[in-house]
């Protein structure tokens, strides 16, 4: 991007940007995620970084907060309220000590640590006492002019109204957040009560602060963390100030803080908190990083409106934004097309991400999706990323329209269009994209589970005519694959003995590997509860289908239709010729009759797919989406936003060690 066009992008950043913020500071309304909005001024404030002569005083990088409500009475902080930077990655961290070094002597850089604690998601409070009694509570506002909310900041139990003290002023900061567990009650009574439940914690703080009745922001039950002393007390270190602001009387979170020698420390502290934040009665998105030593604070100074020795070391994102750089198109096992956009790479929840589903043309259209736009991209948990929004605003001209191809990219058989469907498919069964993306589906974890069969092994096997159907694999020898390039005896082996030992499967897994259309693991659990046997599908009638609770018309279409056709037929020949077996799973016990389970995240002592399957054996259901009939989450970690749901509709969480009582 030369300067011309990051000139243009950084205007549109700008205005983008000042219209989200204002939403969300001022109003306390979303449009976006908080995730999408920093990542929007994250890409601003690098290309400010790369070109500084285009920084102006109006920039978002340059503001702290929204402007003051006209409601609230205005207060002015004697100290500007500052905001920080976001850092997201090793490399934006090593940046921002590199910026630093640049102004301080060898002295000061061999002397410097850090002082590290959770960045709590709440609204940013001063609070100034006169002879030791609160005197006023406001909000940060645009950070030198706030709102004077001291009525509602009195309600909060743990900010002392006075505090014991010879000085005339102490101003102090800090954070008014709601725990998790106040969230839930209050969200479970709104729900009782016929209302809409809360987003988040946060907006919720925001809003209790801001409101005209206290009364109202005392039901909340609001709690306050203090971490920031502006009167000089004589503290030299912000540790210093947290242990003074503990000794005052103030509720702290220094059980949760460290200090960290370097960056390596810093690190290992943020790993820590990425892994175990579940834990903390309260959210955090990250943690601050700030230079420990107050005297080399001043002297670094302020850029635009940020303290250059502080910044905020944010978690991997969930959402973020990035360019569209092309749509390609996907032939799935059943000849279904899905349009997947190329992404400028990006980082989402500590992976890089390249690419993600756009479902099918209607989606594209329903997005207004344009290839070269800006989008705002998502992934949860093991779920493919996603588009959610595009922004129009920051269009150049130069992007384009998406047209779906006539035919099939693999085959180039003649796309078809079934019925009232809005899916595109290859009717060309033969095709090597759908045969391939078939293999994958059979030996995929909620299938056979096949260890060692990636993608390209697959391929290979294809291309070399190994194999024509997944049948064919129970029947490969050593001897098949050893003549291949690139395959030793032992991994020939471990690849035959991998597909020996699964042979025997349960039942509902091998309906499932079958990959007939529109038919899940929930589904083949439910049909496997009533058909014993392969016989039995293809003795029954669409009526016996449809009837099967869970199971409509459209899905017992697709079980007689698969069940109908010959070369379908042939394959089962061919499996139970191979020598594969399946057997039904028996029930161990009804201990968990009537309870429904969804598992997010990643388990340590089992896979999701073992305590699936232990969940299923002991009368449980396991479900993959959160609902208000949802009785437990169990909880891995790095877990997606069915927590955010789960902890919204007030649904038992279990981590991994209560859950491993329950089955045990």
């Amino acid at each position: 991007m030369n300067k011309q066009e990051a000139k243009k992008r950084i205007e549109k950043l700008r205005e983008l940007i000042n219209y989200h913020r204002y939403l969300y500071h001022v109003l306390d309304k979303q449009e976006i995620s908080e995730q999408a909005l920093d990542s929007l001024k994250k890409e601003l404030f690098d290309l400010e970084q790369e070109y500084p002569d285009l920084i102006t005083s109006n920039s978002p990088t340059q503001r702290i907060g929204g402007k003051p409500l006209d409601v609230f009475q205005k207060t002015e902080h004697k100290q500007m309220m500052y905001s920080l930077t976001d850092a997201f990655s090793r490399e934006d961290m090593e940046n921002w000590e590199t910026r630093n070094n640049k102004l301080l002597t060898e002295e000061e850089k061999n002397n410097i640590e850090y002082y590290c604690e959770p960045k709590l998601d709440g609204l940013a409070i001063e609070l100034t006492y006169i002879n030791g009694i609160l005197e006023i509570g406001s909000t940060r506002g645009d950070g030198k002019i706030g709102e004077n909310v001291t009525q509602n900041i009195k309600t909060i139990e743990s900010i002392p109204l006075n505090i014991k003290t010879n000085i005339k002023e102490i101003i102090v900061r800090g954070e008014a957040v709601i725990k998790k567990n106040d969230f839930i009650k209050i969200n479970k009574q709104r729900e009782k009560d016929g209302l809409p439940v809360y987003a988040n914690p946060r907006n919720l703080a925001a809003g209790s602060i801001r409101q005209l009745d206290s009364s109202i922001t005392a039901e909340r039950k609001l709690t306050a963390d203090v971490y920031s002393l502006i009167s000089d007390l004589g503290q030299k270190t912000h540790s210093e100030e947290h242990k003074i602001l503990e000794n005052l009387g103030f509720k702290t979170n220094n059980k949760y803080n460290k200090l960290c020698k370097n960056l390596d420390e810093v690190f290992s502290f943020y790993e820590y908190w990425g892994k175990h934040r579940e834990k903390l009665p309260f959210e955090i998105d990250g943690l601050v990083i700030s230079i420990n030593d107050n005297r080399i604070f001043k002297k670094l100074g302020v850029v635009g409106k940020t303290p250059r020795a502080s910044i905020a070391l944010k978690f991997p994102l969930k959402q973020t934004t990035t360019i569209v750089e092309d749509i390609k198109v996907q032939v799935g096992r059943t000849g279904a097309m899905t349009p997947v956009a190329i992404l400028k790479p990006v980082d989402i929840n500590g992976v890089t991400v390249t690419r993600a589903t756009l479902h099918n043309e209607k989606e594209i259209e329903r997005l207004g999706l344009k290839i070269g736009d800006t989008v705002v991209v998502g992934r949860a948990g093991d779920v493919i990323p996603e588009v959610s929004k595009v922004f129009p605003e920051l269009r150049t001209g130069k992007e384009k329209n998406f047209k779906m191809p006539e035919k099939c990219p693999s085959c180039e058989t003649r796309l078809i269009k079934p019925g009232n469907e809005v899916v595109w498919r290859c009717p060309n069964s033969k095709c090597f994209s759908r045969k391939l993306r078939q293999f994958q589906y059979f030996v995929s974890r909620g299938a056979f589970n096949i260890d060692g069969l990636g993608p390209k092994i697959v391929e290979r096997f294809i291309e070399e005519g190994l194999v024509s159907d997944p049948s064919d694999l129970f029947n490969l020898k050593e001897g098949d694959i050893l003549p291949l390039e690139r395959f030793a005896d032992k991994s020939a082996q471990k690849i035959v003995a991998s597909i020996q030992s699964k042979k025997q499967i349960p039942f509902y897994k091998y309906i499932y590997a079958l990959g007939i259309r529109n038919v899940g693991q929930k589904t083949s659990r439910d049909l496997t509860n009533i058909f014993k046997k392969t016989e039995d599908f293809k003795k029954a009638k669409f009526e016996d289908f449809e009837k099967i609770e869970g199971i409509g018309p459209k899905v017992a279409e697709s079980i007689v239709e698969w069940f109908s056709d010959k070369e379908n037929l042939v394959f089962l020949n061919k499996l139970e010729k191979a020598g594969v077996e399946y057997f039904s799973e028996k029930k161990t016990s009804n201990r968990l009759k009537g309870k429904s389970f969804v598992i997010t995240g990643t388990m340590e002592k089992m896979s999701r797919e073992e305590a699936k399957e232990k969940i299923v054996s002991l009368g449980g259901e396991v479900s993959s989406a959160v609902s208000s009939n949802t009785d437990y989450l169990v909880l891995g970690e790095n877990p997606g936003s069915k927590f955010d749901k789960a902890q919204k509709l007030g649904v038992k969480i279990l981590n991994e060690k209560e859950f491993l009582k329950i089955i045990q």
